[in-house]
């Protein structure tokens, strides 16, 4: 077997496939091309980047990869240690690049742009082992005919292994079953600390690999708009209270990518218990094809949807249907 001998040999043999090179990408906010000059040499890793490196590759190769950089003197042992240590605080340079992002992007773009940018550096935060999380955006629905919010939508989010890194077409609709349901109705956080006991209190609809979770409103002058849902594959993660203090300031900063009218008064809350995603699954396989019915249709009627606003639809359609369904 080939012994390699710097840690950009190793960084190259595991980015061979495009899929890999992206997650880790992500994991550590640069572009995935960005990786590729690393393994060449023509561009230079800073530090902290390439703490954020160690972590995002597979647990299998980190400590050989630890090992090729002290031997090489990129990394001390102790600048690694010191990363493990939990910053209890967010930074206010971040805190003025999401300022600044939602100053200078368009309307059209601000979500994503804002979202990406906390979802991404809070996930390094809050997971930088990484042990495994998942962060997702919560949205409510806009209100139906009788005024009423009748669910919540998972609406994207970033995760670490187990999860894939990119979470948006896992989304599923929640409702009074679900911990963010309790939360959004309550407009308090909350935390599972152990989803396996079957004597909690709280509603929790639980994920594949979860076995804690916190859920963070997003609020705005006392209405909501959806909450920050955690989820982690360690029992009892969420019980520090600077872990805590952390997914509040992270909420805070999400609640940036929102419009003021995406939020909505606590009264208007109105939620049911919603089917399971064995269920749901059903027919958001159809998504797409509603999409496309409903620009064809807005075509004929010389006011054309925007890709957007067909989606936004497309949701709304898919969420009466489920509200309908007779029980099973």
């Amino acid at each position: 077997m080939h012994k390699l001998a710097s840690w950009r040999e190793l960084l190259d043999s595991i980015i061979t496939t495009p899929a890999e090179r992206e997650r880790i990408a992500t994991a550590i906010g640069v572009r995935s091309i960005t990786l590729t000059r690393w393994v060449k040499g023509e561009s230079i890793p800073r530090p902290q980047n390439l703490r954020q490196l160690l972590h995002a590759l597979p647990r299998d190769y980190q400590d050989q990869f630890q090992e090729l950089l002290e031997r090489e003197g990129w990394l001390s042992p102790l600048s690694v240690e010191a990363e493990a240590v939990l910053v209890e605080k967010i930074s206010f340079t971040f805190v003025n690049e999401v300022l600044d992002t939602r100053a200078t992007t368009p309307d059209t773009l601000r979500f994503w742009a804002v979202s990406r940018q906390v979802l991404q550096h809070a996930i390094r935060h809050l997971d930088p082992e990484p042990m495994g999380m998942a962060i997702t955006v919560v949205r409510c629905m806009p209100p139906g005919s009788d005024g009423k919010i009748h669910s919540l939508r998972e609406s994207g989010g970033l995760g670490t292994r187990p999860w894939e890194s990119n979470l948006e077409h896992q989304a599923m609709f929640l409702g009074a079953e679900s911990l963010a349901g309790y939360v959004v109705t309550s407009g308090r956080p909350a935390t599972v600390q152990n989803l396996t006991d079957d004597t909690m209190f709280l509603p929790s609809y639980r994920a594949d690999y979860e076995m804690s979770a916190v859920a963070s409103p997003l609020l705005y002058a006392n209405r909501i708009a959806g909450c920050l849902l955690f989820s982690s594959t360690q029992p009892n993660y969420f019980g520090q209270t600077s872990r805590l203090m952390l997914i509040h300031g992270y909420t805070n900063l999400m609640a940036l990518a929102f419009e003021p009218e995406e939020f909505y008064p606590p009264e208007l809350i109105d939620l049911p218990v919603m089917p399971p995603l064995e269920v749901q699954r059903r027919h958001l396989a159809h998504f797409r094809e509603y999409v496309i019915d409903h620009m064809r249709a807005s075509t004929q009627t010389k006011q054309p949807l925007t890709f957007i606003q067909a989606e936004q639809q497309a949701w709304q359609q898919i969420e009466d249907i489920l509200l309908h369904l007779p029980p099973e």
